[in-house]
């Protein structure tokens, strides 16, 4: 039987959320919440487990990762969430895409083959279900930033750029 564990880790982008199964993380949330929670359990129709240990890794790297000091995670995923042509798109993206880096819609349009336009790129990444571990924010528009659907909108991706060391840090950037 499939079950899920939560667990949460306190960022500078707020309280973030993991989920994770038997086989990997299955989701992040960048707000840990009730109505998060609520949304994966719907989605897997999936009982949730108290299970802190099997979390710990998740909990682990995400901390160290906004600390500054994990660039590559090494979590198992579960990609159950995802339909075979997010799976195709958002792996491509995993697999090329390395910290610090970015790629564009249209970039990632070709490379991951599989047929789809440029602007429905945006969409896959808007329902990204692991975000950050999948790093759809480090997919951006060909004149700019492009839009972002986790946290505080483009500013957490802005952030998490900046984190990565894409962007130069404002002045008032804070670790």
């Amino acid at each position: 039987m499939v079950d899920v564990a939560f667990g949460s880790v306190p960022t500078p982008l707020g309280d973030v959320l993991a989920a994770v199964t038997g086989e990997g993380v299955v989701a992040i949330d960048f707000n840990d919440s009730a109505r998060a929670r609520r949304k994966v359990l719907t989605r897997l129709g999936v009982p949730e487990v108290d299970d802190p240990g099997r979390t710990a890794q998740a909990r682990a790297e995400l901390a160290a990762y906004f600390a500054g000091e994990l660039r590559e995670f090494t979590l198992p995923l579960d990609w159950r969430l995802m339909s075979t042509l997010q799976r195709q798109v958002l792996g491509a993206l995993y697999e090329t895409v390395p910290y610090g880096k970015v790629t564009t819609y249209g970039d990632l349009a070709q490379s991951s083959g599989s047929g789809v336009p440029a602007r429905a790129i945006g969409s896959i990444m808007g329902n990204n279900p692991i975000p950050i571990i999948v790093p759809c924010h480090r997919v951006v528009a060909g004149n700019g930033l492009g839009g972002f659907s986790g946290g505080e909108g483009v500013e957490s991706k802005r952030w998490l750029l900046t984190l990565e060391g894409y962007l130069p840090p404002t002045l008032d950037w804070e670790l």
